[in-house]
């Protein structure tokens, strides 16, 4: 299972950080994502962390403004916001994807999912 927190109200060019506890897997063996769904819109890949050597990957939209890491010796993994902009204004999700190194952009491809937490971003 994964357990996000962290999100809530930030004014434009603010930060967040939010988190996300897993347990009930082995947490260091999966890459683990973070996906957002704004209002009206599709679930959008925003980036990615592998479980062995820790390269990331980050969608276009946030690069430069966002970074994720992890604590595997916490079970939990963080998304540093940064720069925020009123179009980050969105529900966040956590996921993990059990293969260790594979940086997915793809829904399917995660094998677990936290609940979501709310990031809104004023103007």
């Amino acid at each position: 299972q994964l357990q996000a927190s962290g999100g809530g109200l930030a004014q434009a060019g603010g930060s967040l950080r939010l988190s996300c506890k897993a347990s009930g897997f082995t947490f260091h063996d999966y890459a683990i994502g973070w996906f957002r769904q704004a209002p009206g819109k599709e679930r959008d890949f925003i980036a990615a962390i592998s479980g062995s050597d820790a390269s990331t990957r980050y969608a276009d939209s946030v690069k430069g403004r966002f970074t994720i890491s992890r604590d595997n010796a916490k079970n939990t993994m963080y998304l540093e916001m940064n720069s925020l902009k009123p179009e980050d204004t969105a529900v966040y999700y956590c996921a993990a994807d059990r293969t260790t190194v594979r940086l997915t952009i793809l829904e399917r491809n995660y094998d677990y999912w936290g609940q979501g937490t709310q990031v809104t971003v004023s103007s």
